[in-house]
């Protein structure tokens, strides 16, 4: 259950109501992946991550909001995993290269731990808070940025790597492109 508690930071910054009501629909969704996932996570940290994922929507809108995000978690002295959470979140990841494009700083923005990448792939799938399915979510990137887009398959490969902490399968049984989502930093 989310309470008053958990949403502190995102009221102490005045972030909207439409901010807030979507993040609470991703942390429900991420603690519903988060307990029914095999591997060890940190429950408490998916939903502090969940919930403050776009806390630098309270600045702006825009692309960098993951940036401005973290810069605000840092100031209000949140855990370092929870700023990472933030700063990482953003599609299903940003490599490097991709950054350098959007005039992003020069580094991955992609999520690493089981806990980033599950608030990444809840965001992914929670549409303002409505919860879509994988192929509404590829859809919708598909639109925005086109068929052809790395984050399509990163995001494909992200869903294998959730979908295989829920079923006990290994990712080689799931995944449809033969590659890990910590592959793709290279």
């Amino acid at each position: 259950m989310i309470t008053e508690e958990d949403l502190k930071y995102l009221k102490k910054v005045d972030c909207s109501e439409s901010v807030i009501e979507h993040s609470i629909a991703v942390a429900q969704e991420a603690l519903k992946i988060a307990d029914r996932v095999t591997i060890d996570i940190d429950r408490e940290l998916v939903l502090q991550g969940a919930i403050n994922h776009d806390i630098g929507r309270s600045k702006t809108h825009e692309l960098d909001h993951f940036i401005v995000g973290a810069e605000i978690a840092k100031e209000l002295g949140m855990n370092e995993d929870v700023v990472r959470i933030i700063e990482r979140h953003i599609g299903a990841g940003i490599p490097k290269e991709e950054a350098v494009k959007y005039g992003l700083p020069a580094r991955d923005f992609i999520p690493l731990t089981p806990e980033e990448i599950i608030v990444s792939y809840a965001d992914n799938i929670v549409d303002h808070v409505t919860t879509m399915s994988l192929e509404q979510a590829l859809d919708k990137f598909r639109d925005r940025l086109g068929n052809d887009h790395p984050t399509i398959e990163l995001m494909i490969i992200m869903h294998d790597k959730v979908q295989s902490w829920m079923s006990g399968k290994s990712e080689d049984q799931i995944n449809h492109s033969g590659q890990s989502l910590c592959e793709t930093e290279k």
